[in-house]
């Protein structure tokens, strides 16, 4: 089924929404991941951290409806690693600091790798491109 071109007003907005919510999960992950660092109390900083998941699940969710072959990518596999990784905060709770380091360091291989990398599919053992992305 072919996909209608986006009109220049729909690109300008779904991009700015879309760079809109990338910083505020960026401001969450800051806030959480500073409390989380120092050691300063949940309380602190849990706005911060309810924010990066709400955010985040709501990227996960906008790339999943673009095409579902970012499940399959290595781009959705490493992200949902994350989310996996982030549920050891609870039975490994004195490892917090170390497990949200290998979580950001993750997120950059994620966001910033090459183009072959985050597009290989583990599915099918090769490089895989969906649909155009609006970029955030």
């Amino acid at each position: 089924m072919a996909r209608k071109e986006l009109t220049e007003k729909q690109f300008m907005l779904q991009r700015f929404s879309k760079t809109a919510l990338r910083a505020l999960h960026i401001l969450g992950i800051t806030g959480a991941g500073g409390g989380i660092l120092l050691h300063v109390p949940q309380e602190k900083w849990l706005t911060y951290w309810i924010m990066a998941m709400v955010t985040g699940s709501a990227m996960m969710l906008w790339e999943i409806v673009r095409d579902w072959r970012w499940l399959i990518q290595l781009k959705g596999v490493l992200t949902i690693a994350k989310l996996g990784l982030l549920t050891l905060f609870i039975p490994f709770a004195a490892y917090k600091p170390e497990l949200l380091i290998f979580v950001v360091l993750l997120s950059v291989v994620v966001s910033h790798g090459p183009a072959g990398l985050r597009h290989f599919s583990v599915v099918h053992g090769r490089r895989i491109d969906g649909r155009k992305e609006v970029k955030g």
